[in-house]
């Protein structure tokens, strides 16, 4: 699933081909919003929160949509073959006479009220990535983590409950770097260790955006994720592999057997 580095990429490619110009296609190939007419409307920018991107139109009204587990948007230029958006597994078309965004494998579209957006986004911990997050988010977010004390550290971080954005990828890779147990009850955790554990997070996110801008996708090296069987960087013990919650909401958990050794009772 598309963690929020993705997502924060996205939302600015869609922000750059979308901007300032009216949109002269718009097609919502969705149940609930198929009938909706945006053309005309001009995309001011496309905002993010957590893993949820909001397209927010001049007429006060915002697309959202979430990427689910395969979903992606693309861009191609207006006119060109890719911009005709007939393949079935596009869900949602935004053009504009230079830009075409296509939506493709999206899990969720809804088009609702600017204003409206809180109602969507109800219920999130912090963003991790937000703005705000050093100064009020990170104080929110450590304190929901350890709400509930008997909790695994893998399956709190990533309920977007408590923090909004990360899902298995920094999740595994926050973990390695603050060497934790991946199933260590977060109430054993000291305030500043939760604290030190959600600043890695955004660090690690913050440095994949980075990257991101500069080489693409992908270009940044997972030091546990993905790397099942393959030694770790730091002590060449092979990476094992775990799961976080029940079926069928389990998710991977990646992490070194050496480094991450559970802490002695």
């Amino acid at each position: 699933m598309p963690e929020g580095d993705v997502l924060r990429l996205t939302a600015e490619r869609l922000t750059a081909a979308l901007r300032g110009l009216p949109l002269v296609r718009a097609e919502l190939r969705w149940p609930s919003a198929g009938a909706a007419n945006l053309t005309g409307a001009t995309a001011l920018e496309t905002g993010v929160y957590g893993k949820h991107l909001l397209t927010r139109l001049d007429d006060g009204r915002t697309l959202h949509t979430h990427l689910r587990m395969e979903g992606l948007w693309k861009v191609h230029r207006t006119g060109s073959r890719d911009a005709s958006a007939r393949n079935p597994a596009i869900r949602a078309v935004l053009a504009t006479e230079a830009w075409t965004a296509t939506g493709w494998h999206l899990g969720m579209l809804d088009l609702l009220r600017t204003h409206d957006e809180p109602r969507i986004l109800s219920g999130l911990g912090p963003d991790v990535l937000g703005a705000d997050f050093p100064t009020t988010g990170l104080p929110d977010a450590a304190a929901r983590l350890v709400r509930e004390p008997d909790r695994p550290l893998c399956a709190a971080l990533l309920d977007q409950r408590t923090i909004a954005g990360i899902g298995t990828i920094w999740m595994a890779e926050s973990l390695f770097a603050r060497r934790l147990f991946p199933w260590t009850p977060t109430g054993a955790l000291t305030d500043e260790e939760c604290h030190d554990l959600l600043r890695t997070a955004r660090r690690l996110m913050e440095r994949s955006v980075a990257v991101g801008r500069a080489r693409g996708l992908g270009a940044v090296e997972m030091h546990a994720h993905g790397r099942s069987g393959r030694p770790c960087h730091r002590c060449g013990t092979p990476i094992s592999v775990g799961s976080a919650n029940e079926k069928p909401y389990e998710r991977p958990v990646f992490w070194c057997p050496t480094c991450q050794a559970p802490a002695p009772r």
